[in-house]
């Protein structure tokens, strides 16, 4: 009998940044305007209507300091029309859309470390309107989801967290409550689907939404060595589950990505206590809907850089010579785990899928 590593949930994690800072173009917005009633209804400290639509410096002394005084911020700015150009995002959609850029929680591989310029600030977009009606353009539209024999049935599908986690700051912007009632009430020319990943487990806004099934949730999810020593600022794992077994009971197709896949010392056991817990979080869930995304971890000479000026003493494992390079679309190198590596994690997972967790589609492995 497998043995399930247990922790005791903790109280759900909302994010509460020192500061929120607001241009002038943000706070003529109606949206903007409501993101400064619900970070003054928050008790937020500090409320500043900018003059201007230029955020001001964020750096202290040192990058530590630069970013810490990031990481306690949530600038309210109006999303520039290059951002709302969507852009495809395989392998997880068609198309990828921000609500934000910038997520307030602490993980040492952040995935955003070698992508978003200068210091590490979170910023919501306040002309939510318009982010929200470029999409109907490319709806039929894609290459991911739409055409494709294997997920076809998803519709053309938009991704709203590449860039930041909707749900770690939902409670100071509802633009994630706003995209899902939309999605779920507005008249589509053809099926849809809103999908977006979280490391948090806020979701009471998000259980009585008119969602029409057309909102996949996934909670990111992972061993405990990992999520223990690398994912700060999060909620925990067992609360993860627990929201997603909220959102599944509430109608809400899901899915765990579990990321970033690492093989640290007993990787199987601990891997395989996660997967027995998400068994347990779904069991007997009416008309389950469930699917699975598995992603190693990589990093670039970039993100590596950055992560170290964040972290400088992360255990985080970035030796280039202990990984293989693989180059992106447009030329930009990874360090990925070596061929054998990846066959070996590979095979188990899907191994152990089927046997724990049948009723989970994997959508891909990278």
């Amino acid at each position: 009998m497998t043995v399930v590593e247990t922790e005791t949930p903790a109280a759900t994690r909302v994010w509460r940044p020192k500061q929120v800072l607001v241009t002038r173009s943000a706070a003529e917005r109606p949206h903007g305007r409501e993101i400064v009633a619900r970070a003054e209804a928050a008790g937020v400290p500090r409320i500043e209507l900018l003059p201007g639509d230029r955020l001001p410096s964020l750096r202290g002394a040192t990058e530590r300091e630069t970013y810490a005084n990031a990481k306690s911020t949530l600038a309210v700015v109006v999303a520039p029309p290059s951002k709302l150009r969507l852009q495809p995002i395989p392998p997880s959609a068609d198309w990828r859309f921000d609500l934000a850029e910038g997520c307030p929680a602490h993980c040492q591989y952040c995935y955003l470390a070698g992508s978003l310029g200068g210091p590490p600030v979170t910023r919501a977009y306040a002309n939510l309107d318009e982010v929200l009606a470029g999409l109907d353009a490319e709806v039929g539209r894609g290459s991911v989801t739409t055409g494709s024999a294997a997920r076809d049935h998803e519709g053309t599908t938009f991704e709203a967290s590449c860039y930041t986690d909707p749900l770690g700051i939902e409670r100071l912007t509802g633009s994630l409550s706003a995209a899902v009632r939309h999605f779920g009430t507005h008249d589509w020319a053809g099926p849809t689907q809103l999908r977006f990943t979280t490391k948090y487990d806020d979701v009471a806004p998000l259980l009585d939404l008119p969602h029409g099934g057309r909102t996949r949730v996934r909670l990111s999810v992972n061993a405990a060595p990992v999520s223990r020593r690398f994912e700060g600022g999060t909620a925990s794992v067992p609360n993860r589950l627990a929201a997603l077994r909220r959102l599944a009971l509430a109608g809400y197709p899901v899915g765990l990505t579990i990321a970033p896949i690492m093989p640290v010392d007993d990787w199987r056991t601990h891997y395989g206590e996660l997967l027995a817990a998400a068994a347990d979080a779904v069991r007997d869930v009416p008309g389950l809907d469930l699917t699975t995304e598995l992603i190693t971890h990589r990093f670039t000479p970039r993100s590596k850089e950055v992560l170290l000026g964040w972290y400088p003493h992360t255990q985080l494992e970035m030796d280039e010579d202990a990984r293989r390079q693989k180059r992106g679309k447009f030329g930009a190198a990874k360090h990925v785990y070596p061929a054998p590596v990846m066959a070996e994690l590979r095979g188990w997972f899907e191994r152990e899928l089927a046997a724990v967790l049948p009723q989970a589609r994997v959508l891909y492995w990278t």
